[in-house]
């Protein structure tokens, strides 16, 4: 089953706390670059923590094409700020306390009750060009995403 914003731009107007309790607009952090942007469900638990870690253990493939990765969640700013340097993550990570983001992006539950792991593939001009569903495939988030941004380097000619 399609998810309905493949092939769509990606939600406008979506302002939320970073790491650092700053105000972050999040389609001017995505703008005019390939992204990826991932829902996980808590920091520090288990299948979030190597879900962030597969993200960060590929980062080099994704700054080889300069695109941005960030992730949201429903913990407070405190806790991204706890996450990322347990984890030494060099990504962001916004706090999506009120529920805004899931519901712009139409993030399912799982279960119908827990808070849905799914990443979106976005292209530099703002289109979300495919999505990964998985609750329980930590690592197939970042694989994935790998794969789409290989995709969307420029032939040099």
């Amino acid at each position: 089953m399609s998810h309905p914003l493949v092939d769509k731009p990606v939600p406008k107007d979506i302002t939320l706390k970073n790491q650092d309790n700053e105000d972050v607009k999040l389609d001017s952090l995505i703008a005019g670059k390939p992204s990826v942007v991932f829902f996980y469900p808590k920091d520090e638990t288990y299948g979030c923590t190597k879900e962030v870690c597969s993200f960060r253990d590929s980062y080099e493939e994704f700054s080889k094409v300069g695109a941005t990765v960030v992730g949201i969640s429903a913990d407070p700013p405190e806790s991204h700020k706890k996450f990322i340097s347990s984890q030494k993550l060099q990504f962001q990570l916004l706090s999506d306390t009120e529920g805004k983001a899931r519901k712009a992006f139409e993030v399912p539950k799982t279960l119908g009750f827990l808070s849905g792991r799914i990443t979106y593939l976005i292209s530099k001009d703002g289109i979300v060009k495919d999505i990964f569903n998985s609750q329980l495939n930590f690592t197939g988030h970042a694989e994935k995403a790998v794969e789409f941004v290989k995709t969307q380097v420029e032939p040099v000619t």
